[in-house]
């Protein structure tokens, strides 16, 4: 392997196990390696304290693949690295046959770049990173060596590939060719999804928790439910006894498919979709003075990147200040930040903001965030980024 040093003193971030390195921290950050290769990645005294993946086009330059200098990163490596992956799903009861779950979560689970999604016995994998595109071959036969898995398909078309110069590329990788859509069930419904098409790999499990805390709140409740994709929320909010739900989202075939979902689970009465631009269809129902019980805001992530922050928080303020406007007394709001950007203090500021602007009083009974198959990893705080805030205005706000 090539020896890669840090420059004094930028070795404390990884003595912590956090296994980003990025190029100002290094002495040979332009050294001629291939993308992907494995390097040893040594302090300025030339200790080995890791090996991890090159990466020559990003300014994140290497990603750690193990802390142990001696470890060889090989098909044996990353096989057990998946088997404990799984292990911990096991422990959790998230490997149902019919079920889904995150299956790998890139570093959390200590396979930086690496994301599996499994729709019952199909894997949907994304490589994000020059060190996965390397081993990508390598990965899908250990995929496949799992009992569970029939198929493996790729669905590698996420923009931050182009940080590390790669393509975007999507299609069947090993085993069984994966069926336009796939069932599978979620706290005793039904979702189709779609591993070809549909957003990220087709389906949002980092909401299961999410969805089971609304079945909790819908009863007897009016529900508006914004930018609500392929319908996990209205599913959830009609099997908790929900009296009607309002659902809209800007996309035509995700709307499609939540109908259809709908359907699969006996709810052909009680709801209505829209297709829209989400905001002004808030204002429009602020303008007719409609109100709900429940209104629950999951936009997609606003604040992309750190230049857009202060854009972005104005967007979550707007989007709480009416969706509190639009609750009638005694009204519960559900709003979420998928943003990695946002601080969970800074989302909350933010929320507490907009009841003041909407002139109500609220209170939080719940704080939600990413279900268990997206464990946050202690040495790395980016592993964590969905926030949810669950409050409840007063019942006499009028």
């Amino acid at each position: 392997m090539t020896r890669i040093h840090l420059l004094p003193g930028k070795e404390k971030s990884l003595l912590r196990r956090h296994p980003w390195i990025f190029d100002g921290a290094l002495k040979e950050k332009n050294a001629p390696v291939p993308p992907g290769e494995t390097v040893a990645v040594c302090d300025a005294k030339d200790r080995m304290l890791a090996v991890g993946a090159w990466s020559p086009a990003s300014q994140l330059r290497i990603r750690v693949w193990s802390f142990d200098p001696a470890e060889t990163i090989d098909k044996n490596f990353f096989r057990r690295q998946i088997g404990r992956a799984v292990d911990l799903r096991r422990q959790l009861g998230l490997l149902d046959p019919a079920g889904g779950c995150r299956l790998i979560y890139s570093e959390s689970d200590q396979l930086p770049g690496v994301i599996v999604d499994r729709y019952a016995n199909f894997a949907a994998v994304q490589f994000l990173s020059a060190g996965a595109e390397f081993h990508r071959d390598t990965i899908t036969d250990c995929l496949m060596e799992l009992p569970f898995i029939d198929g493996v398909y790729e669905r590698s078309d996420a923009s931050v590939r182009r940080k590390e110069n790669l393509p975007e590329r999507c299609g069947r990788l090993a085993g069984t060719a994966i069926p336009e859509k796939i069932l599978i069930k979620e706290n005793g419904l039904t979702f189709e999804t779609d591993l070809l098409n549909g957003q990220k790999t087709g389906f949002y499990f980092d909401l299961r928790s999410a969805r089971e805390e609304v079945c909790r709140l819908a009863g007897n409740r009016r529900v508006l439910n914004m930018f609500s994709y392929t319908g996990g929320f209205a599913c959830a909010a009609l099997a908790g006894g929900a009296l009607s739900v309002l659902s809209a989202d800007s996309s035509a075939p995700a709307l499609a498919q939540s109908e259809r979902n709908l359907l699969l689970n006996g709810f052909e009465k009680n709801h209505r979709h829209v297709c829209t631009d989400v905001f002004e269809l808030l204002r429009q129902l602020d303008s007719q003075k409609e109100k709900f019980d429940l209104v629950i805001l999951d936009p997609p992530k606003l604040i992309p990147r750190k230049a857009a922050m202060i854009r972005g928080c104005r967007a979550y303020q707007d989007l709480a200040r009416l969706g509190y406007k639009l609750l009638a007394p005694g009204g519960i709001l559900c709003n979420f930040s998928c943003s990695g950007a946002m601080e969970s203090a800074l989302f909350q500021k933010i929320t507490a903001d907009a009841a003041l602007e909407a002139g109500v009083n609220a209170r939080i009974i719940k704080h939600l965030t990413q279900a268990p198959d997206h464990p946050t990893l202690l040495s790395v705080p980016e592993t964590f980024y969905l926030k949810g805030l669950v409050t409840v205005i007063d019942s006499d706000n009028q």
